[in-house]
C-alpha cells in the first residue's frame, strides 16, 4: 500500500481527541509535521492531500528550496523543501519523507502548493486563547511566518502561517498560469 493511501486526511482527523474538541468549541485543528526533530503545524483546513515523496520536474532559475513541480491530476503544483527554506541541514529523502499539498491564498488568488517535510506527526486541537505569539528575538530572526507557539502534550509546536511563508516565493518566481 502506498504511503499516500496509508496516510489519509480522514485517518488523521480521526486521531483527534473528540472529548477535547467537545470541551472547547474555540479549538483550531493543526496538522503537525517534523523538520530536524522539531514539530511544526499548519491549519488542517489548508491541507488538501498528503503524499509520499516522488520525483519532481525541476524549474530552471528557481531558488534552491523550490524543488520543482508535479502534475497533480491536471494541476501544476510547485514543491518547496521546508528544510532548505528554513536553512536546516539537508537530508536524503526516504520512505518517511512526505509532501503536504496545501491550499494557500496569495493576495486574492487561491493556489495549490506542496511542502516537503521529514514526516507527518499528528493533528492537535489548539485553543486560540492558549496560543502564544512568536517571541520578539531580534532583527536577525524573522518571525512573520509564525502564527504562534502552542504547548501540546508537553511539547512546543511552532504554528506556521503557511500563506505568509509561501507567498514571497510565488510572487517572485511563478509564471502566470503556472499554478492553479
Amino acid at each position: 500500500m502506498a504511503l499516500a493511501e496509508q496516510i489519509s486526511k480522514e485517518g488523521i482527523e480521526a486521531s483527534l481527541d473528540s472529548q477535547t474538541l467537545n470541551d472547547n468549541e474555540n479549538l483550531e485543528q493543526y496538522l503537525t509535521f517534523m523538520l530536524a526533530e522539531e514539530e511544526y503545524g499548519v491549519d488542517i483546513l489548508s491541507v488538501k492531500e498528503i503524499r509520499g515523496w516522488e520525483s519532481v520536474t525541476p524549474v530552471p532559475n528557481s531558488p534552491k528550496h523550490i524543488k520543482g513541480v508535479i502534475n497533480l491530476r491536471g494541476t501544476i503544483v510547485p514543491i518547496v523543501d521546508l528544510r532548505e527554506k528554513f536553512n536546516l541541514e539537508n537530508v536524503v529523502y526516504d520512505t518517511l519523507t512526505v509532501v503536504i499539498v496545501l491550499g494557500v491564498t496569495l493576495g486574492d488568488e487561491a493556489r495549490v502548493m506542496g511542502v516537503v517535510v521529514d514526516a507527518v506527526s499528528d493533528v492537535y486541537g489548539v485553543s486560540l486563547e492558549k496560543m502564544q505569539p512568536a517571541p520578539d528575538l531580534d532583527d536577525n530572526v524573522d518571525t512573520k511566518y509564525i502564527q504562534g507557539l502552542a504547548a501540546v502534550a508537553e511539547k512546543m509546536i511552532v504554528i506556521l502561517d503557511i500563506d505568509a511563508l509561501l507567498a514571497g516565493d510565488m510572487r517572485e518566481h511563478s509564471a502566470p498560469g503556472l499554478v492553479q
